[in-house]
């Protein structure tokens, strides 16, 4: 069974999870960013800087669509998900206003179908550590 067609039947929305990819489809981390040690994404294998190299290119057409559609890499990939179903709904987080009045950008963009087509970019790294210890949630006591 497949996930997208069986909501659409079953009439159920869909909110995806990170849409911004934890940052990564902003297009404000590179190969270079250093995070904090606190920062999760030092354990997440898809920011590894060997990771991330492998997926520049994505950025780089994103930001290459963005600059053509007059919105910035966050609206783009935001515009991206809103453009595929009515129901889908990108909720993106952020502790800055000035993200939350970009994000909200994104409601405006209007991308051709060309642009809102699927993409076939494989992406490197897994989204999570496949094994290890869950500090963060083991003290939340998850």
């Amino acid at each position: 069974m497949e996930l997208i067609p069986t909501l659409e039947e079953l009439g159920i929305g869909f909110v995806p999870f990170s849409p911004l990819g934890k940052g990564f489809l902003t297009g404000t981390i590179d190969d270079k960013t250093a995070f904090d040690t606190s920062d999760f994404r030092t354990v997440v294998p898809r920011f590894a800087p060997d990771a991330r190299t492998a997926n520049l290119p994505l950025v780089d057409v994103l930001r290459q669509i963005a600059d053509r559609t007059h919105v910035t890499p966050a609206q783009l990939a935001l515009a991206w998900v809103l453009a595929k179903k009515p129901w889908m709904v990108p909720i993106p987080g952020t502790t800055e206003l000035s993200r939350l009045d970009e994000n909200l950008g994104a409601a405006h963009a209007r991308l051709s179908a060309e642009e809102s087509g699927s993409s076939s970019t494989p992406c490197h790294g897994s989204t999570f550590r496949a094994r290890g210890p869950r500090t963060r949630w083991k003290s939340a006591g998850l």
